[in-house]
């Protein structure tokens, strides 16, 4: 299957050199460009991409409001953004992702990471840059959480997969979740499926954020003495989820 990128930058060079490294892959094409924020949203509605690479800044509409416009297009409802910038910040990663992001890059991504990303997150995987895990989690763990009534939704999960929805949420990856629950990697995958699925969020990374917002995971709880030490300082290799 080919993968559809849309590129999305105010820097026609920068459009130049991802357009470039993509067309690296047998298995990616770019199908469009776009400078503003404007231009990619309709650009996206006029060649329905598997893929949006969008840049935050940008003149007119922003990148995170052209997330969110074309996250909440019915007509969009299998394109994935990923958003990519210079900027790594707590501000940026919890906005791009409550924009609707599938996935969170730094400009510094190497060029077999970028490849990655664009293939994890077409497949409705959900994907962040090294660090930005836990700098959601940290974004939340540095203010009162306080469950909201859509705790309620949890009640749809089965308790195996409600504690995989936790775990996930403080960081783990599939693999990790295995290990700890002595399950296989695949089982662990398919509860993590059906979790999304049953909730009705779009992919891992909102699950994360619901997990947060109905209290099911709370401020500090990413260190559980049972997961052993801490692993943050620790590099990610991409696609993590």
């Amino acid at each position: 299957m080919t993968i559809k990128v849309l590129l999305a930058d105010d820097q026609a060079l920068v459009r130049a050199g991802f357009s470039s490294l993509l067309a690296r892959a047998e298995d990616i094409r770019v199908v469009g460009e776009a400078g503003t924020g404007d231009e990619a949203v309709r650009a996206a509605r006029a060649v329905r991409p598997d893929v949006v690479l969008m840049d935050i800044r940008m003149p007119g509409m922003d990148g995170l409001t052209a997330t969110r416009t074309i996250v909440e297009d019915p007509a969009l409802a299998d394109c994935r953004v990923i958003v990519l910038t210079t900027f790594e910040t707590d501000e940026y990663v919890f906005a791009a992702l409550r924009a609707g992001a599938s996935g969170f890059l730094t400009k510094e991504t190497e060029p077999d990471e970028l490849r990655q990303a664009v293939r994890a997150v077409a497949v409705g995987d959900a994907l962040l840059s090294p660090g930005a895990t836990r700098r959601v989690i940290e974004q939340f763990a540095h203010r009162p959480v306080t469950p909201t009534d859509t705790a309620e939704r949890l009640t749809v999960l089965t308790a195996r997969e409600l504690e995989v929805t936790r775990l996930i949420a403080t960081g783990l990856s599939n693999d990790q979740i295995a290990s700890q629950l002595f399950i296989s990697p695949l089982t662990a995958k398919t509860h993590v499926t059906r979790a999304i699925a049953k909730l009705g969020v779009r992919d891992r990374a909102q699950l994360v954020i619901l997990a947060y917002e109905t209290g099911l995971v709370l401020a500090g709880e990413q260190r559980r003495p049972e997961q052993g030490p801490s692993n943050r300082t620790k590099p990610q290799r991409l696609p993590e989820w």
